[in-house]
């Protein structure tokens, strides 16, 4: 049988006893295919063209056949990678400098089989009102687990072993951020220090799992993984990186793309835009680098069953060259798409280039992670002065930025600490960046961290600061948790874990990243702490979330008040460091009550509002949630806030 081959859908695809090889390739000179079999090799012409896509059909290939395909550049024989790849046959490395030569001793890009029994497991598709997030790093949560097996420890399938599963269950985490997947080349320099891009913010392909978590099959083993966090109600959120890719600017390696088609990156004239950071910029006007983009968003959720995206750098996508355009091509082309549609979507919505700051500009249907709370928070928190308005503004939900009319699809991502900065830990024990493991000489990383180490820098036998820092802690937490949000969380976080003031651990696959399972009393004691106001959270806070939004928003109480129970006028905004806010749900509904003290000195209430039989949610200055009574003229100690509950019903 002759069977004809075709120029979509892109890639390596099974059918008709054989495999259609599809690559859009309109500049490569001398494109072939490369089928490797051991040490044999054998080579292929491309058959046919189709508006700029090369196709030819191999019969009696099957599933895990390793294949690259072969160009001519400036008179060099080199082997490319397929962009649609769907898997690689090892892990990503090579010995400076890169050359064509050894372009052939790389990861062969490899056939897959799609067939995965999901065993009738559904996504859980949680309301984005009730979602909170933990954003955790796959090898790094479990590496160092004292009751994983060594097959097990920093794999896909060490996410869903027993005492992991147990964990989140104890834990209430229902979603899971993981740190991008997608196969990761380390960039030179740290090729050159023998170190690795440990967070995987280096994308060498879109669709392919990196081999470096797994055992044998990244594929199998990453959709099992996702399968079983599924069966026990746990989205999971793929970090992804389309904003560059591994192959860098000028003189930096060529890989595929740059082998492939001259215009799959930004240029201004014959230089590289560089608005990542990273030497280079896909450029998503680019009709071929746009089908890119969604050809693995769309794989990723329909083979792996991906719950959502938190999109790296994402102003990038909507770049129209320089200037950045909420109603860009790639905007509009993710909202039409009857797949992506069902997902959550998540912008980190800034990159370095002209007019990159874009919090607040985002699509509608698109969540953004706010570094607004985040600053806001830190800094009032620390005790700096003239934060408590913005404060209050932050923990209403940014409607500055963020309309209420437009929640939740429309609503704040909160957060206090991201993998790029430091753990909670680390923000209330040290004043300045430990960065000096990554080689920089303390040169990178954020230097506006907003943190303190009240009184000693690191760790300390002060029971006084560990007191203090442990308030703080909760602290900013309870503010999360109970501002109008999605919220953010390091899963790090859980554990009190600590990178020794290192706020750029980007590259340290080792202890310092790698989560210590080995809790002492305090921190489990903080982990309880989280876990219990989680489940506070989605008890007291989700139905205000849920009333205030969209068009009942108008029809709830909203109060602030003086610590006499006047209400707020404009000067005090300016002055005071205590405060008390009042929601209620519609006229007569549920209630909340929020006592803050920012001042190093207690500060008596007056109960703003009539009423009885209020409930403590949480005390920050008790390591306990939900324990202790409401008492009329409620003294609140310093550094610390109260926040009570009143059911009518």
């Amino acid at each position: 049988m002759n069977v004809q081959s075709r120029p979509f859908p892109l890639g390596a695809t099974l059918r008709d006893g054989g495999c259609n090889f599809a690559v859009h390739a309109p500049h490569a000179s001398q494109l072939k295919l490369e089928l490797f079999d051991g040490t044999s090799r054998r080579t292929i012409e491309f058959e046919h063209h189709y508006s700029g896509v090369r196709h030819v059909f191999v019969p009696g290939v099957t599933a895990g056949q390793e294949y690259g395909f072969s160009v001519n550049i400036d008179d060099n024989a080199y082997l490319l990678s397929d962009p649609y790849a769907k898997a690689i046959s090892k892990a990503l490395d090579y010995k400076l400098p890169y050359t064509a030569e050894k372009s052939w001793d790389m990861a062969h890009s490899v056939v897959c089989d799609p067939d995965f029994d999901w065993q009738e497991t559904q996504p859980p598709r949680i309301p984005r009102e009730q979602t909170v997030l933990f954003e955790t790093h796959v090898k790094g949560l479990s590496m160092l687990h004292p009751e994983l097996s060594k097959q097990e420890q920093g794999t896909y399938l060490g996410l869903v072993s027993k005492p992991m599963l147990e964990y989140y269950k104890q834990q209430n985490i229902t979603a899971l951020q993981l740190l991008p997947v997608a196969a990761c080349m380390h960039e030179p320099h740290l090729l050159d220090m023998g170190k690795v891009n440990y967070w995987g913010y280096n994308p060498y392909l879109f669709m392919a799992p990196d081999p470096r978590y797994a055992n044998r099959d990244a594929v199998t083993e990453l959709k099992t993984a996702i399968r079983e966090l599924h069966r026990n109600g746990i989205e999971v959120i793929l970090d992804v990186v389309y904003n560059h890719t591994a192959e860098g600017g000028e003189g930096g390696p060529i890989f595929n793309l740059k082998g492939l088609d001259n215009h799959y990156y930004l240029k201004h004239g014959c230089h590289y835009a560089n608005y990542t950071g990273c030497g280079n910029t896909v450029d998503l006007d680019h009709q071929a680098s746009l089908n890119l983009v969604m050809d693995t968003l769309r794989h990723w959720v329909s083979e792996y069953q991906i719950d959502g995206f938190r999109f790296d750098l994402a102003a990038t996508l909507g770049r129209n060259g320089d200037d950045f355009n909420p109603r860009a091509a790639f905007f509009r082309a993710v909202a039409q798409d009857p797949v992506l549609q069902q997902v959550k979507l998540i912008a980190e919505p800034w990159d370095i280039g002209p007019n990159g700051y874009q919090v607040g500009a985002f699509p509608d249907g698109w969540n953004e992670c706010n570094d607004k709370f985040r600053d806001i928070t830190r800094s009032f928190w620390r005790g700096d002065q003239g934060y408590l308005k913005e404060f209050a503004t932050r923990l209403m939900g940014s409607r500055d930025l963020y309309s209420a009319s437009r929640w939740p699809q429309k609503m704040t991502i909160n957060y206090i600490t991201y993998h790029d900065g430091y753990t909670l830990q680390d923000l209330v024990s040290y004043k300045h960046k430990h960065n000096e493991a990554n080689g920089e000489n303390n040169r990178d990383g954020h230097g506006d961290n907003r943190s303190d180490n009240y009184g000693v820098e690191g760790p300390t036998d002060s029971m006084t600061i560990k007191a203090m820092r442990e308030k703080q802690k909760r602290n900013c937490l309870a503010s999360l948790l109970f501002s109008f949000s999605i919220p953010h969380i390091l899963t790090a976080d859980t554990l009190s874990h600590t990178q020794n003031g290192n706020n750029n651990a980007y590259c340290q696959d080792n202890e310092i990243s790698w989560l210590n399972w080995d809790l002492t009393e305090r921190k489990r004691y903080f982990s309880q702490w989280i876990s219990d106001m989680l489940a506070a959270r989605k008890q007291y806070m989700t139905p205000f979330i849920e009333a205030f939004s969209g068009e009942t928003r108008n029809q709830n109480r909203v109060g602030w008040y003086r610590p006499d129970g006047h209400n707020m006028e404009i000067a005090d905004w300016n002055q005071l460091k205590a405060v008390a806010l009042h929601l209620g749900i519609n006229k007569d509904g549920d209630e909340l009550l929020f006592f803050i003290n920012q001042s190093p000195s207690p500060a008596r209430f007056v109960t703003p509002v009539k009423g009885d039989n209020w409930k403590l949610i949480v005390d920050t200055a008790q390591r306990s949630v939900g324990e202790g009574d409401y008492i009329d003229k409620p003294l609140i100690e310093p550094v610390s806030m109260m926040i009570f509950s009143r059911s009518v019903s």
